[in-house]
């Protein structure tokens, strides 16, 4: 049986990711601080080379998901960006290379946060990136890092734009909007509501880096999109529908940043050109299965 390496397995997406390799037929390997639940797990700081080499030579992975970040814009210690996105990232390629049979794929992800804030309709591969925070700073910085083993390892390089779903964590804006309605709370306390997404459903991201995985598109950087964004107010406006009542929205200061990226749409043709990927979940059936979920607790 096949073996498939995911680091960041307990994570959001790595769950989903873990059932659709296990559905393909994989041994799921999950790598990272924590055990994830339905897979193997090997418990490793990516940041530790010696770790993480010890840990791949055991494994002996066919392909490797990387998905494990810090991945939160608000995180408070701005050097772990780099620590865990840049040299954990390193480590891990490092010791993948060093394999007598090194993995037939690799998919890393990055993130369209790397674009930054450009004035444009639908930002493509083509856009030249401008990162105005640590985070997408440093997955940039992995990019590039990441782009040195093209020649070596069979590794595309992904940049999803924003995806919710159900079960992702609450700090996730959201996640965060659907759990006050599912608590029929009459306030909520937001940043800048001016704001446009790009929203994806998690499973249709998953079902993207599958037909990436399935493919061979290597050595290159690829969207991951909708195609379409949304208003923050409109994303309100949904789930008060579903909801059934109206809620108030204050705006917290604190909770205003001032690098806010005010609009990010993604163009996402190369995707559909390389793999025939078409997205399954429009916004309004991901929102409605949220609170679904957030319900059943």
């Amino acid at each position: 049986m096949p073996i498939a390496l995911v680091t960041g397995a307990s994570g959001f997406t790595g769950q989903y990711m873990v059932g659709a390799l296990e559905k393909q037929g994989f041994q799921v390997v999950g790598l990272g601080n924590h055990s994830a639940p339905g897979a193997e797990n090997l418990i490793c700081d990516l940041t530790d080379a010696s770790a993480v080499k010890s840990c791949i030579e055991r494994i002996k992975p066919n392909w490797v998901i990387h998905l494990a970040a810090l991945s939160f814009v608000g995180h408070e210690d701005q050097r772990a960006f780099y620590d865990v996105n840049v040299f954990g990232t390193l480590n891990l390629l490092q010791a993948l290379a060093e394999l007598e049979t090194p993995p037939e794929r690799i998919l890393v992800a990055s993130s369209a946060n790397v674009y930054g804030t450009p004035d444009i309709g639908k930002i493509d591969e083509t856009m030249c990136p401008a990162p105005v925070n640590h985070y997408a700073c440093s997955k940039l910085a992995m990019e590039h890092m990441v782009a040195n083993w093209f020649e070596r390892l069979s590794i595309v390089i992904t940049r999803p734009f924003n995806y919710t779903g159900p079960h992702q964590d609450l700090r996730f804006l959201v996640p965060k909007i659907v759990d006050h309605f599912t608590r029929n709370s009459p306030v909520i306390e937001l940043g800048n509501i001016d704001v446009s997404r790009d929203f994806s459903d998690v499973r249709d991201v998953v079902s993207a880096y599958m037909a990436l995985l399935n493919s061979e598109v290597a050595s290159t950087r690829v969207n991951i999109s909708s195609g379409t964004d949304t208003a923050l107010s409109t994303v309100i406006e949904k789930v008060s529908a579903l909801a059934g009542y109206e809620i108030e929205i204050q705006v917290n200061p604190d909770f205003v940043r001032k690098d806010e990226i005010k609009r990010l749409c993604g163009n996402n043709q190369r995707l559909k050109q390389l793999t025939g990927w078409e997205p399954e979940y429009g916004l309004d059936t991901t929102l409605s299965d949220m609170l679904k979920a957030a319900r059943r607790g």
